[in-house]
């Protein structure tokens, strides 16, 4: 290979050491460089700057699509005047994420509709984008996933899917029981991420009602002791949203729409 041959494709070149940048975006860069006469050290400056751009937004959206959130109602689209009882302030503190470094829990609570899996999903979504590992899971779909599986080995290695995420959120503890078996997985859930992982539940339930859900399982106690050890509960006392948005519609208040009878 001549000097004359590697100089005419520097992108080629880059794409050698591994420079993930978009062509575009490399192209734009050399463009800037000759146009503003940047030195050789004000170049590679410009060039790392670019890569980890790069990388940082392909590590997202690659965490993003392990995390399974789905699609949910942006932030600034909550209505915090909806709920007669919600603490914002303590939220909002836990949007900091200081509770991933200490591996405290967190517990949404309130009935059907109010906004819990929103604000779970929300702070999924402020873990992602600070650079952590986040999986989401309805707590009925997580145990099916792992009741399936059909030896100890094929468990164990399904079960770090659950266990090693930054931020685990489990929602609609309540919704579906739970036989022995799964009550059993989901406390060596719980123990794997005590005081090291953070774990989220969303629930319509207090804590003396799970055991409508955990029906004779002996590990109850010692599971919400260890959960609720280092928890953060964030009570929600409102009427479902969804009932109350599709009322205003019904009723062509404001916030709402009403459909005009046709006149015949």
């Amino acid at each position: 290979m001549t000097l004359e041959t590697t100089m005419t494709d520097p992108i080629d070149l880059l794409r050698k050491i591994d420079v993930r940048a978009s062509r575009e975006a490399l192209q734009a860069l050399l463009k800037h460089a000759g146009r503003s006469r940047l030195s050789h050290a004000q170049f590679i400056e410009e060039l790392v700057a670019l890569e980890i751009r790069e990388r940082d937004a392909r590590n997202l959206e690659r965490r993003t699509r392990a995390a399974t959130l789905g699609k949910f109602k942006p932030l600034d689209e909550f209505d915090w005047n909806h709920p007669r009882k919600i603490d914002r302030h303590q939220y909002e503190h836990l949007l900091t994420l200081g509770l991933l470094h200490q591996g405290d829990n967190v517990l949404f609570r309130g009935p059907a509709g109010v906004g819990k899996t929103v604000l779970a999903k929300n702070l999924g979504l402020r873990a992602l984008q600070q650079g952590h590992v986040v999986r989401f899971s309805t707590l009925a779909g997580a145990l099916a996933d792992l009741m399936r599986q059909e030896s100890l080995p094929a468990l164990e290695r399904r079960l770090k899917r659950y266990t090693q995420p930054g931020l685990l959120i489990l929602d609609e503890l309540g919704y579906v029981s739970c036989d022995s078996r799964a009550a059993d997985i989901f406390f060596n859930i719980v123990t794997q991420r005590h005081e090291q992982r953070s774990l989220v539940i969303t629930t319509n339930l207090a804590f003396k009602q799970w055991n409508t859900v955990f029906q004779d399982a002996s590990c109850l106690g010692a599971l919400i002791d260890r959960f609720a050890e280092h928890c953060h509960v964030i009570d929600i006392d409102a009427e479902s949203w969804r009932d109350a948005h599709s009322l205003r519609r019904t009723r062509g208040t404001p916030g709402g729409s009403k459909t005009p009878k046709k006149k015949h």
